[in-house]
């Protein structure tokens, strides 16, 4: 099969196209031929390195982390699905590999593709939409009436997390810049920021929780002011915490390194009576039928910007880099 494969790390190192082995299919896995693959910033840190420390993947492997297609072939117990199922997923980490014809994953992180949904559309769900359902329901269990701030609007899970908190019945304010206001209102944002001339700290206050994608250290500090007492900041972008290192089974150094390295952020929470969260999201199928569910219900709408061929998968990575997509980039490979 032709798949896209992370040769050596390295932010100036591009995907290579090449000839791959078809994936292995175990007892609990199913075969799935790709039909579309959703783009996200984590195939670029992946790709760069970022992760290596915690997510130490042995060269040479295939990139992409969100698939959409049919199963064509099932192991020997796997009970939930058959060939010939229209399937998504975000594959578990070391699992990973879907900018490829095809993919072997644990049935246990595959769900039943929305009906009402194209492949191309639901290709660019699943990581976003899982990564918004853990921050909300699991971690955040947002309440009706709750206040909740979204930054980065009118990105990938963005788009996505503001239409699941107005389903949970939260107060929405989010982040964009002018030319993506009508986007954000459309999807139901509440209060609408414009990070280029306004500074979202003298807007917001008593915030229930802060859904955090930006690096910027001083962007952190100012979300923690602008959470109520008992408030709650997830964040996507670290720094990585103790609590996330003894869920994915890292060693002790390695608990101790995230100690440090959240050590300070922590602090600061606490200090203000808040709580700080590192979510790095998690492959897991009966939340992804949740989210079917929504998706057929009509609650929640893809946000698509652009759908690149596959030999393009490069070139839509680029794009993704830039920051500049409204919603999901999306490969199509079948």
């Amino acid at each position: 099969m032709k798949a896209f494969i992370v040769k050596k790390y390295g932010k100036k190192e591009k995907l290579h196209l090449t000839d791959w082995a078809e994936p292995i299919v175990n007892e609990s896995d199913v075969l799935v031929q790709v039909h579309s693959a959703g783009v996200n910033l984590l195939d670029s840190l992946i790709r760069n390195g970022e992760f290596k420390l915690f997510l130490p993947y042995k060269h040479s492997f295939v990139n992409g982390h969100d698939v959409a297609g049919v199963v064509t072939k099932i192991g020997s117990k796997v009970s939930k699905f058959k060939v010939g199922d229209e399937v998504y997923s975000r594959p578990s980490d070391y699992r990973v590999g879907t900018f490829a014809e095809y993919i072997s994953i644990d049935e246990n992180d595959v769900a039943i593709k929305p009906k009402n949904l194209s492949m191309e559309e639901a290709g660019s769900i699943p990581l976003v939409g899982l990564t918004a359902w853990q921050a909300l329901v699991e971690i955040g269990k947002i309440q009706k009436g709750q206040k909740v701030f979204i930054q980065a609007g009118s990105g990938g899970v963005g788009t996505f997390a503001i239409q699941l908190a107005k389903h949970l019945g939260a107060f929405v304010a989010t982040t964009t810049s002018a030319k993506n206001i009508d986007l954000v209102k459309l999807l139901g944002a509440d209060l609408i920021i414009d990070y280029k001339t306004e500074d979202f700290e003298t807007k917001l206050k008593e915030y229930d929780l802060v859904l955090h994608s930006n690096r910027d250290t001083k962007i952190l500090e100012k979300s923690l002011r602008v959470l109520k007492p008992g408030g709650q900041l997830v964040s996507l972008v670290g720094p990585p915490t103790p609590e996330f290192a003894t869920a994915i089974g890292l060693p002790w150094y390695l608990k101790l390194v995230t100690k440090l390295i959240s050590l300070g952020v922590k602090k600061k929470a606490e200090k203000l009576n808040t709580n700080f969260v590192f979510l790095f999201m998690r492959a897991e199928g009966t939340q992804l039928s949740q989210i079917t569910k929504l998706i057929e219900a009509g609650v929640i709408k893809p946000v698509i910007d652009k759908i690149f061929p596959f030999q393009q998968t490069n070139e839509a990575l680029s794009y993704v880099e830039t920051g500049r997509s409204k919603g999901k980039v999306v490969i199509k490979i079948k």
